[in-house]
């Protein structure tokens, strides 16, 4: 890709002949006018005189991404605490390990740091992060959250969710933790549910406290793949019974795709008539669901993503754990999330507006609006890539971000930053 930098060093420029992303899965070619640090215009006419234009040849536009489910405090400990086997099991294990013997501020503070810098290179302006709300680590954790949200204002909107186990939020300890959450700007209660700890004592006083302290809830769903039953219907239910007003997001809801098809489909409505949003963890559920020795995986561990879609429910796709072991990979980059769900997930033939999943929705979702549009703020990523294939085969080609209209400098941190002592 040229390098943008030399033409886009300006108050006021035109990116001519963009490929944009619509809203339906077309592709508009359009010339953006950037003044101010906003979209000025998006236009069909061609460039005019009085600006510099950086002909883009096509290269596709789209607004900054948004990963809404991530695990800052977890990453980036794989070189140092792998999981053993790769399951569930294993990576439980190894976290717990890893947050007794290291989990100091400092550490915790350097890796999150690590992961916000990678994340804010390939054009992410929006993170949501789970934090383990346990242990020491619990009390110290949301004081340093705040103060990251304090440092990488105007690069990256931060935001945090308690991840606790449903009885944690009994009693006082229960009090504290929202009192905490509450105190974090845009952060929400979360639990970790599954079919048989759902139960209505633990969501009647997780809904209890998310009221009374004003909290959204952003909560781990069935991650796993048992029949028979669900807690993603109980949250739905209770969503309903209680009229809950704020948001309610559940990520993962792998098992709903094993349940027979006259439950999955009640459920499904169930979620859409509680007015609640899915984030599907595909890589992470890929690596780690139906994982035994010796043995083929014979599922994905996907949530039934085009189902919610259809049934008019928001779905969203998100980076999870980077680097830890609970997922071995991982960069923070929402281009590889998007193309591996394609793949995973089937979100192409054709591809739609499956895009806006990594991207607008999931913006929406934290209160931000970043739909192409003029008066929007110019935050842009610049894809070498023409179309949604060439994206889909090519996520780590070059692209360009473009942050309050002005091309970014920044790069990805090495990893060898990791190996060097804390201060």
């Amino acid at each position: 890709m040229m390098d943008l930098a030399l033409f886009l060093n300006h108050d006021a420029y035109m990116l001519a002949d963009a490929t944009l992303p619509a809203a339906d899965g077309g592709l508009l070619r359009r010339n953006l006018v950037i003044a101010g640090g906003r979209i000025a215009a998006i236009s069909e006419q061609p460039p005019g005189a009085g600006l510099p234009v950086a002909h883009l040849g096509g290269a596709m536009v789209w607004p900054a991404m948004a990963d809404i489910h991530t695990h800052l405090d977890k990453g980036f400990i794989w070189d140092r605490t792998p999981n053993p086997d790769g399951t569930f099991m294993g990576a439980l294990q190894a976290v717990n390990q890893d947050r007794e013997a290291y989990w100091s501020v400092e550490d915790v503070r350097r890796r999150m740091t690590f992961a916000l810098r990678c994340a804010h290179a390939h054009g992410t302006q929006a993170v949501r992060t789970h934090l383990d709300t346990m242990g020491a680590h619990g009390h110290t954790v949301w004081p340093l959250i705040r103060e990251m949200q304090a440092q990488w204002a105007g690069r990256i909107a931060l935001q945090a969710v308690s991840l606790a186990m449903p009885q944690s939020y009994a009693g006082e300890e229960g009090e504290r933790i929202a009192r905490e959450v509450a105190a974090t700007p845009g952060a929400c209660l979360g639990a970790v549910l599954m079919h048989d700890n759902a139960t209505p004592e633990h969501l009647e006083r997780l809904f209890a406290l998310a009221e009374k302290f004003g909290c959204g809830l952003d909560l781990h769903v069935d991650e796993n793949n048992v029949r028979g039953g669900t807690a993603l219907q109980a949250v739905a239910e209770m969503v309903m019974r209680r009229r809950f007003s704020l948001p309610v997001l559940c990520g993962h809801c792998c098992s709903l795709s094993v349940q027979d098809a006259p439950r999955q489909k009640e459920i499904v409505q169930s979620v859409a008539d509680a007015g609640m949003g899915i984030v599907s963890l595909p890589m992470c559920n890929l690596y780690l669901q139906d994982r035994q020795p010796g043995r083929t995986p014979l599922w994905r561990g996907v949530s039934m993503v085009h189902e919610l879609h259809a049934a008019g429910v928001p779905v969203m796709f998100a980076s999870d754990n980077t680097r830890d072991p609970f997922y071995a990979y991982g960069d923070l980059d929402m281009a590889e999330v998007f193309s591996q769900a394609v793949r995973i997930a089937h979100l192409d033939h054709p591809f739609g507006g499956w895009w806006q999943s990594v991207s607008v929705t999931p913006a929406r979702w934290m209160g931000l609006d970043t739909t192409l549009r003029a008066g929007n703020p110019a935050d842009l990523v610049i894809f070498e890539a023409r179309d949604m294939n060439q994206l889909v085969t090519r996520p780590a080609a070059p692209r360009t971000v473009i942050r309050h209209g002005r091309v970014l400098d920044a790069r990805v941190p090495a990893y060898t930053e990791l190996e060097q002592p804390a201060p």
